[in-house]
């Protein structure tokens, strides 16, 4: 089996791709890239058998809906325009579920800067499906939404204070937590640029969650939460320990 994790940001800058190869009692990591446009990204899909995307997949349906209702005319205001209304238009359903299953708030891809990659995600998705790709928001084809931080939570490693240039000894110390609690995972010649980059980590965790999900070890919504992940996007959560990923290996 081979997965891949895709951090995607904004623009080919800053977007990392991981490709890993699991075999009986180990998982090889066989490229880590950095820079990588939509074009590869569909490319390598080709060969993938899940891919893990770091993104959001869709916007809230009430965020949604205000827009399409402004629009047209004047939208009819919730409870009076608090706070209350206010999060549902910036939250999905599944970042208040990871909210309350891990106390990360995920960033609003309805009001953060995430929404510029989210831009990017929604063309490439149209990408993918047009190659062929099984595209389901959801979870269950080929494409699922991951967030490495609320991942490495659920492994019980560090998800915070280890991105940015003064993060380097922290984010050097995460990466020998995951070696640690993962010996059977094999970095190889890219160690160097994971240990150099957290997105070049990030993709990588991003591969690790596809593993999870692609065996049936990581969350997936209920009947009643699928009616809006199937237009929000759902995250997959991991739902068993990393050493748990090598079950079922296939080579």
């Amino acid at each position: 089996m081979l997965t891949l994790g895709v951090d995607l940001a904004a623009a080919d800058k800053r977007t990392a791709m991981a490709v890993i190869e699991w075999l009986p009692g180990r998982a090889v990591v066989r490229e880590v890239v950095l820079d990588v446009s939509d074009a590869r990204i569909v490319e390598a899909s080709r060969r993938g058998d899940k891919i893990g995307l770091d993104c959001p997949l869709g916007w809230p349906e009430p965020f949604v809906a205000l827009v399409t209702a402004h629009q047209a005319s004047h939208v009819t205001v919730d409870d009076g325009g608090g706070a209350p209304w206010r999060r549902r238009l910036a939250y999905r359903q599944t970042d208040e579920v990871v909210r309350k299953e891990t106390e990360i708030i995920p960033l609003s891809v309805a009001a953060d800067r995430i929404g510029h990659a989210a831009f990017r995600c929604a063309g490439l998705l149209a990408m993918l499906a047009a190659d062929g790709q099984d595209v389901d928001r959801c979870g269950d084809g080929k494409i699922v939404e991951v967030y490495p931080a609320a991942a490495l939570n659920r492994w019980g490693l560090a998800h915070r204070g280890y991105k940015g240039r003064r993060q380097q000894a922290q984010h050097a110390e995460l990466v020998t937590a995951l070696c640690a609690a993962a010996p059977w995972l094999e970095l190889g010649a890219f160690e160097a640029l994971v240990r150099r980059s957290h997105d070049a980590f990030d993709s990588v965790v991003a591969s690790l969650v596809a593993r999870a999900a692609a065996t049936g070890k990581a969350s997936r919504p209920d009947d009643e939460q699928r009616v809006a992940a199937r237009s929000e996007g759902w995250i997959a959560l991991p739902t068993y320990p990393l050493a748990g990923l090598l079950d079922l290996a296939a080579a």
